[in-house]
């Protein structure tokens, strides 16, 4: 389930993070698969029915009452009009459960989906989280109800401790890790960070060795490449972390992924909840197609008359893929994530054929190297998959010199879509010829503005307080860190090269939403810089950065890696239809448009982007033709200016590169995290309460002081964890008689916080 279709244009497919419990709860209704229902992550909600309803809660141990009385998760339940059902929270194990309504929510479809993208601010009931005082229409009214049931054997498994089937790949060794990188990747408990939600699950591991020593054009660090597309579920190295992408994630990036979760195990992901661990379990195709057969045969008989009619308690609740993994061994990989090569001959550009899980395939044109000719075979590639109408393929995405093939392994296998994609090799023109339509977009840029400065300054605080894009004196300087891993003069060097340069839009969707990710025409205004290591958790909504050789708009608000360089318009309009977008294509730029951007102060940028998406204020936009014999053309003249601002630009690079490992930046240690989050030894005096936190996260906000006095329900403190504020309140009302924690602080699950002395 979810916004299937828009990938290539960067929107995620949301739905739900586990998709195994959300399936089950509607089936318990009688609804059909895909019909929307209410995810509750850590804490619920208390609603009141002003209708009679059939409703089931799945997931997740959550705390459910329905009008004060205990009401069973598992199995569909008749609601009265004016019934008060309340959800608590989750208790202990597990992060996300699920309300199926028979019938489901009577809310409109956004591109296609009910899918609430919350970051996208569209889908679900506004674009947002629910509120207090939300009123939710039901699609229909009951009229009968036959109770369903999951038996208890049926049930999923949920667990401190997590075994997820991946398949290995699209990157491997010995090309980006090494082959102790690979053994050590699944012989590791990783721990889920904190800061993890549903575009991603944040990892706490060890850092690889890596194969390379960078990555090249696409950055500083070996983790950096051309982009391409991720696959949902893939283990994404954002520098030396790796973060699991969710249904909320980018659908391009410029990071190397060593493997991805199978469809049948993506349901775990949605489970995963701050301090809990992960072991990952190498699947392969077979195996994985395995899986998912027998997932949906489970699925399929819930409310039939083959199933228990009852819960079955007396027997032991099992996963339903465990068994199947635990048969195949946590062994090292021993062959490639490459299925197939075509090798290079004189009419033959190489093509490498990764796995991205099992409904993925990414295709590779050529050498680890930016070439608009690779490009254009991607787009050939594309063009002729489009036209033949392959059943099974579900979309294309492309990338620098890549093309995601995202297809059903239950209706296509991989090895009848490799057969197609070696056939078109033989069928497709020859790219030196090919010609493309552009546009010349003309976008005003706020250089340097002030929301950009905040993002890397609370990146500073709260992420990364040794970022080598800081200058000399420890501030964080983003276009300082360009023009000395660039062998420039000055900044402003910097900024003309921006100003000056064509920017040809490669792919969009590279961070959500129509975002551009684009590479300067001519070589010569190609600022090459390293991502940041580990990402940033908030980027401004349009933020203009530049990471590896290429130039990136940011659709909106999110995480990010680019360094940026200031803010421009929006490109994408969620409600509006104007002169600059179409109906029901709400995003501005087309593949191959060529971006030259304009000075404007920060004030005259805040009036121009509310006026943009109102149709009050028009681009300047210039439609032409872009001939690839021409440009090689052009780069054949110029090689020799090309060539020597390259050397000076690589021995920059290299130079940075030396700092980095003198000064030790180059790597990045996650092991503050893991120290300071540990409980402290503590003497609890007679007549005193501890408080703890009841979740692993970071200690935003402390709300007492020693010696206060505080009743029973007042809050204490506030956690930041999973992208959610989390009170921890007073179990007994007295006074605070110590606080053992600090603000900025990243805290443990049961860690104490502070001692109340109780009130005789």
């Amino acid at each position: 389930p979810g916004r299937l279709g828009y990938w290539h244009v960067g929107v995620p497919p949301s739905g739900p993070m586990d998709h195994l419990a959300f399936r089950l709860a509607n089936k318990l209704v009688g609804n059909i698969e895909g019909i929307a229902a209410l995810e509750i992550t850590l804490i619920g909600c208390k609603l009141k029915f002003n209708a009679d309803a059939i409703i089931s809660v799945t997931g997740a141990p959550i705390e459910t009452t329905l009008d004060t009385v205990p009401l069973a998760m598992w199995q569909s339940h008749q609601i009265k009009a004016g019934s008060v059902l309340n959800l608590g929270a989750i208790s202990d194990v597990g992060c996300r459960a699920y309300l199926a309504v028979q019938g489901g929510f009577d809310v409109p479809d956004y591109l296609g989906s009910k899918s609430t993208f919350t970051l996208g601010q569209f889908g679900g009931h506004g674009g947002r989280s629910l509120r207090v005082g939300d009123v939710l229409h039901l699609s229909k009214q009951v009229v009968s109800h036959s109770a369903k049931f999951t038996p208890y054997s049926f049930q999923p498994h949920y667990t401190h401790h997590w075994e997820i089937g991946v398949l290995y790949g699209p990157h491997g060794a010995p090309d980006f890790f090494t082959e102790a990188d690979i053994a050590l990747f699944f012989s590791t408990d990783y721990e889920v960070h904190y800061n993890s939600n549903t575009t991603g699950i944040r990892l706490i591991g060890p850092k690889p060795e890596w194969a390379r020593a960078d990555g090249g054009e696409a950055g500083l660090h070996p983790s950096n490449i051309h982009d391409n597309a991720y696959a949902i579920g893939s283990i994404d190295f954002t520098g030396d972390m790796p973060i699991i992408l969710g249904p909320d994630g980018p659908s391009l990036g410029g990071f190397v992924c060593p493997a991805a979760i199978a469809q049948a195990e993506l349901w775990k992901m949605g489970q995963l909840k701050a301090g809990n661990t992960i072991r990952f379990v190498r699947l392969n195709q077979t195996e994985a197609a395995t899986l998912e057969a027998a997932q949906n045969r489970l699925v399929a008989k819930i409310g039939s008359d083959d199933i228990a009619s009852s819960v079955d308690t007396n027997r032991p609740k099992v996963s339903i893929t465990k068994p199947s993994i635990k048969m195949m061994g946590n062994h090292v990989p021993t062959v490639s994530p490459i299925l197939a090569e075509t090798a290079k001959t004189a009419n033959q550009i190489k093509v490498v054929y990764r796995q991205a899980g099992d409904k993925n395939l990414l295709v590779e044109y050529g050498e680890l190297v930016l070439d608009l000719n690779l490009r254009f075979r991607v787009h050939a590639l594309m063009q002729w998959l489009t036209a033949q109408n392959v059943i099974g393929i579900i979309d294309l995405t492309p990338g620098i010199r890549s093309l995601q093939v995202h297809y059903d392994s239950l209706v296509l296998s991989v090895t009848a879509l490799l057969g197609i994609l070696q056939q078109a090799e033989l069928e497709l023109p020859p790219t030196e010829t090919m010609e493309v339509p552009t546009r010349i977009v003309h976008l005003p840029l706020s250089w340097e503005d002030p929301s950009t400065q905040l993002a890397v300054s609370k990146y500073t605080q709260s992420v990364r307080k040794d970022a080598p894009w800081c200058d000399m004196t420890g501030t964080p300087n983003n276009t300082e860190f360009i023009r000395r891993v660039n062998g420039l003069e000055s900044v402003e060097q910097v900024k003309n090269i921006v100003f000056n340069a064509s920017y040809l839009t490669l792919g969009l969707g590279d961070v959500y939403l129509g975002a551009p990710v684009a590479t300067p025409l001519d070589p010569r205004h190609r600022l090459v810089t390293t991502k940041y290591n580990p990402a940033r958790t908030w980027t401004p909504e349009n933020a203009v950065g530049i990471g590896g050789a290429y130039m990136c708009i940011y659709g909106m608000e999110g995480p990010g890696g680019y360094q940026l360089v200031g803010r421009t318009l929006p490109i994408w309009n969620r409600w509006n239809v104007t002169a600059d977008f179409e109906l029901n294509a709400p995003w501005l730029l087309r593949l191959f448009d060529q971006i030259r951007y304009y000075p404007v102060s920060a004030d005259e940028l805040v009036q121009m982007r509310a006026d943009f998406l109102q149709g009050k204020f028009q681009l300047k936009i210039e439609e032409t033709t872009f001939k690839l014999k021409d440009y090689n053309q052009f780069l054949n003249q110029e090689s020799a200016s090309i060539n020597a601002f390259k050397t000076n630009q690589q021995t920059a690079f290299n130079a940075e590169r030396e700092r980095w490992i003198a000064s030790g930046q180059a790597n990045y240690s996650q092991e503050s995290e893991q120290d300071n989050a540990s409980d402290q030894a503590l003497i609890i005096p007679t007549g005193h309460v501890v408080a703890k936190s009841h979740v692993a996260g970071n200690l935003w906000q402390i709300k007492v002081g020693e010696g206060n006095i505080v009743a029973e329900g007042d809050v204490l403190v506030i956690i930041e964890s999973m992208k959610m504020e989390i009170a921890v309140t007073a179990t007994c009302s007295g006074k605070i008689a110590r606080l053992i924690c600090a603000e900025a602080s990243p805290v443990a699950a049961g860690q104490a916080l502070l001692l109340i002395e109780e009130l005789t």
